[in-house]
């Protein structure tokens, strides 16, 4: 049976799928030519990361097709519950890349109040010419320990975020729809843990109160993160999204940025990929990443690994 890994899988995956009987192609498939492509070689599997999309035309037009599945959380570029209604497996991997993208959240709060991105970029023009300039406009950092950090979504993601804030100080507030509390456990390496019981509160009392927000929900059909929460929200905070584009409004989240509302944000996801906005990529208050919350070496093992296992279990 042959599985084409349009966006790519890791070798451990390929070799647990090879040893399982599995045929793996790992061409990266234009999505004008997908459908030709999956007829011509009777795939049964399809998996996609953010890049390749499985929609009803494609669906409707591969009756190979057995499994599609996601290298990743959020399945908002397949149309999942039509795929099942046609007797299509529909699989993804939401644990495996937890840890990966909770520490690039991580790297934007820490970049975001230390200036680092705006450093980085004008180090290399200034460093020379105006050394101590640039340490007097970077000198008014703050820490993160003993800070507040709202977490809006309070799944297997926002739990990763929320472990590594108490671990390095800083207070939690969690908002979530589907849930009242949780109790996340924190392991050492020392081989020591400990359980923190995390209150949830609702979505208003988080952003009036958080110093820092970061974003751990799906794809949404309107703006979470408008002018009006964005207005709520205290005047030099700082905001993450490693979620999913369009659930912030950008040309306001710019405004407050301008305004000095907002002191920075840290963005790896955009309302118009693959093209964001100039504006945002060239703005000095703003940390930017190309949607790399999965891509660390270990997530990318974990995920062909877990999909391997999956695709094993479904289709042998």
């Amino acid at each position: 049976m042959k599985i084409l890994a349009n966006d790519g899988i890791s070798k451990s995956g390929i070799d647990n799928l090879t040893e399982n009987g599995f045929e793996i192609i790992t061409t990266n498939v234009a999505q004008e030519q997908l459908i030709n492509y999956i007829n011509e070689n009777k795939i049964v599997g399809l998996l996609v990361r953010s890049s390749t999309t499985a929609r009803r035309d494609l669906i409707d037009s591969c009756p190979s097709l057995k499994l599609i599945g996601r290298g990743g959380v959020g399945m908002d570029n397949i149309d999942v519950e039509y795929a099942k209604s046609k007797g299509i497996h529909v699989i993804n991997t939401p644990a495996a890349s937890s840890a990966s993208v909770a520490e690039l959240v991580f790297a934007h709060l820490y970049g975001g109040v230390r200036f680092l991105f705006d450093s980085n970029r004008n180090m290399p023009l200034e460093g020379e010419s105006n050394f101590k300039g640039l340490k007097k406009a970077y000198a008014k950092g703050v820490e993160l320990r003993g800070k507040t950090l709202g977490i809006i979504g309070f799944g297997r993601i926002g739990q990763e975020v929320a472990k590594i804030a108490l671990g390095i100080g800083m207070k939690v507030m969690a908002s979530d729809k589907f849930m009242d509390n949780a109790t996340v456990k924190i392991n050492f390496s020392t081989s020591q843990s400990i359980e923190v019981k995390i209150k949830v509160h609702p979505f208003d009392k988080v952003i009036a109160s958080s110093d820092f927000i970061s974003l751990h929900i799906p794809a949404q059909q309107k703006y979470v993160i408008d002018s009006n929460v964005i207005s709520k929200m205290k005047k030099g905070a700082g905001i993450i999204n490693a979620a999913r584009g369009g659930i912030i409004d950008e040309v306001a989240l710019v405004k407050a940025l301008d305004e000095g509302h907002l002191s920075f944000a840290g963005l790896d996801t955009f309302e118009n990929e693959p093209k964001p906005e100039v504006k945002l990529l060239m703005h000095e208050k703003i940390s930017l990443t190309p949607h790399i919350g999965a891509a660390t070496l270990e997530a990318q093992n974990r995920i062909g690994e877990e999909l391997a296992i999956q695709i094993s279990k479904l289709l042998k």
